[in-house]
């Protein structure tokens, strides 16, 4: 009996699912400091419930947070960004734009690259204006070796168009520089908007040194442990080598969500929202035909990083966030979070302040005698006085409860409504799809906010996003820019999933059309541009930018267990699931399916 496993790294827990022999088995143990102890310890864990050994594993998923937390926590390599002379200033005026329009005190992020150097050359958008002088790389690379750093991102001008002189460039650093991590832009964002590309290849290159030597710790303690070699989840909801990932590891900044989405599309949700609520943040996405959208860039810790991504937004608000009372006197809940140590106050180990796990104990949703993730158990006299801290403008404890998880609730429908409503997408004749260990609890509120009639919580929901990692499709995507108008555009034979970026001419910034046989680009464009704008222009010239391509082998197909039938639950009612809890609110009424999902309906 051969079986299929995928680990979640969390903020808080670390959660497995291993299914063989069409038997699903979840553990969901404390995240540790070095993420790879409680990945083989959960793994074990799952293992010795199923009755298997490792040697029964025939295939090992794996997302991750650290490169995500190197990011956001500044804990990456001291890193440099070598440049075209006259422009290493690059990242430093960046697009010259302020984070915050009207706050002129908000600093944007300063660049991740503490040193930089300059190269002799020059190239234009039709070809080399001037050769490179390897005199010049030479003094960059004394002037490196003397700073110290450990990582190098090099970003020439217009390489995406001819990334000659940049290869070579490279290729003689890591010569001069041995044991030192060297990143091409073009190997990692080959696309026109040098900012863009600079900022996306020195946050690979930061990020590197960290990711990959957990990554091969990792994979170190699977072979010990007679484990296959694990694959990771990469931003764009598919898996790849771990090796690869190690390589470029800017693509794992989504590892973990984009697993939670996968699943989604497995288990064939066509219209819904996805709801993933963890300890420390919750990820929404929208699923439109049964897939979720995929973008080219976005902003992490106020920098760009332009590669594929699926399209989740990220809030701070989950299980283990923090309610404190701001200066004005108003009740706020996170992002700050508990995390998993010393956690909540329920839990038992130290933690003080108030979360949002606390106030849903102090409502009743969370019942102490059930034990938690590996098998804690919950303490209602320490949730009942943290919660104290944050008591004081409202008439009653259960009141400052009821106002802890209003809070929450507002920051995920804002969450939502990003993805849906300003999107141009009416949420209301959707389903909330509802997983990670606290989503199901918030499930009910979430959706009588935004208007939707019915939600869903997939079997294992506490897990789900394991679940996805261990069945996702193998994904290899690849972009090539263009930039010419789409009537003089002729294009290759293209092999795979394509969509071509597209925009009129004289716009700054392009929208996405797939390639489809069943209508032209222009038609699908002028179409998608009315979609998101509420206008187009038929007349318009187009232009192509780039065009994307991804490769995709499918993974195991999702065959989860029949469930026994059982009589529908009636709200207000809590139910205990197998890694979360879920909350049946006022009016609600649940039925659990076939498949063992319950759905929620008014």
């Amino acid at each position: 009996m051969r079986a299929i496993v995928g680990v979640d790294v969390g903020g808080t827990f670390t959660d497995v699912a291993l299914i063989a022999g069409g038997r699903l088995t979840t553990a969901k143990v404390p995240t540790t400091r070095d993420q790879s102890r409680g990945v083989v310890e959960g793994v074990a864990l799952a293992l010795a419930e199923a009755g298997l050994g490792a040697g029964d594993v025939a295939r090992l998923g794996h997302g991750t947070t650290v490169a995500t937390n190197a990011l956001l926590e500044r804990r990456g390599a001291r890193s440099a960004l070598v440049a075209t002379a006259g422009f290493a200033d690059l990242l430093t005026l960046a697009r010259q734009t302020r984070p915050h329009l009207y706050r002129l005190d908000v600093a944007p992020p300063a660049p991740l690259a503490k040193v930089t150097a300059e190269v002799d050359e020059r190239c234009g958008p039709d070809g080399v204006l001037r050769r490179l002088d390897p005199g010049s790389v030479e003094r960059a690379a004394r002037r490196l070796g003397r700073a110290g750093v450990e990582a190098v991102a090099v970003c020439l001008l217009h390489s995406y168009a001819h990334p000659r002189h940049e290869r070579e460039v490279a290729r003689r650093l890591r010569r001069a520089l041995p044991g030192i991590h060297v990143v091409a832009s073009v190997d990692v964002a080959p696309e026109f908007r040098e900012y863009e590309r600079a900022s996306t290849a020195v946050a690979d290159a930061y990020l590197g040194p960290v990711a990959g030597r957990y990554l091969r710790r990792l994979g170190r303690s699977a072979a010990e442990r007679g484990l296959p070699e694990p694959d990771v989840m990469q931003s764009s909801g598919g898996v790849c080598a771990l090796e690869e990932a190690a390589a470029h590891p800017v693509r794992l900044l989504l590892s973990g969500p984009a697993g939670g989405v996968a699943a989604v599309s497995a288990l064939g949700m066509q219209e819904a929202v996805s709801f993933d609520m963890g300890g420390t943040s919750t990820d929404v996405c929208l699923i439109r035909d049964g897939e979720a959208g995929i973008s080219s860039q976005r902003a992490v810790a106020g920098l760009p990083v332009r590669v594929p991504h699926v399209d989740i937004h990220t809030v701070g608000a989950g299980g283990g966030s923090i309610a404190w009372i701001d200066e004005g006197g108003a009740l706020r809940v996170g992002p700050q979070s508990a995390g998993a140590d010393p956690g909540p106050a329920a839990y038992g180990r130290g933690g003080r302040l108030p979360t949002v796990t606390d106030a849903n104990i102090v409502l009743g949703r969370l019942d102490p005698e059930v034990p938690i993730a590996g098998g804690l158990r919950l303490d209602a006299r320490a949730a009942r006085g943290a919660l104290r801290e944050v008591a004081g403008p409202f008439r009653s404890l259960r009141a400052a409860a009821k106002g802890v998880i209003a809070v929450a609730n507002e920051e995920m429908v804002r969450a939502i409504r990003v993805v849906s409503v300003e999107q141009g997408h009416d949420p209301r004749g959707r389903e909330l799809v509802a997983f990670g260990g606290a989503g199901p609890l918030h499930a009910c509120d979430v959706a009588d906010l935004l208007g939707m009639r019915a939600v869903v919580v997939p079997a294992a929901g506490g897990v789900l996003s394991a679940l996805g990692i261990a069945v996702g499709d193998r994904r290899t995507d690849a972009v090539e820019s263009v930039m010419q108008p789409l009537s003089d555009w002729r294009p290759g034979r293209i092999r795979g999933e394509a969509e071509c970026e597209l925009r009129y001419r004289g716009q700054a910034h392009e929208l996405s059309v797939p390639v489809s046989p069943r209508a032209s680009l222009a038609e699908r464009f002028h179409a998608r541009h009315r979609e998101r704008f509420g206008f187009d222009d038929p007349a318009g010239e187009i232009e192509v930018v780039s065009v994307r391509v991804s490769r995709v082998t499918a993974g195991p197909a999702l065959e989860l267990p029949r469930a026994p039938r059982t009589a529908p639950v009636r709200g207000p009612a809590s139910v205990a699931l197998d890694g979360a809890t879920m909350w049946v609110g006022e009016g609600w009424t649940a039925r659990r399916r076939p498949d063992g999902s319950w759905r929620m309906a008014r």
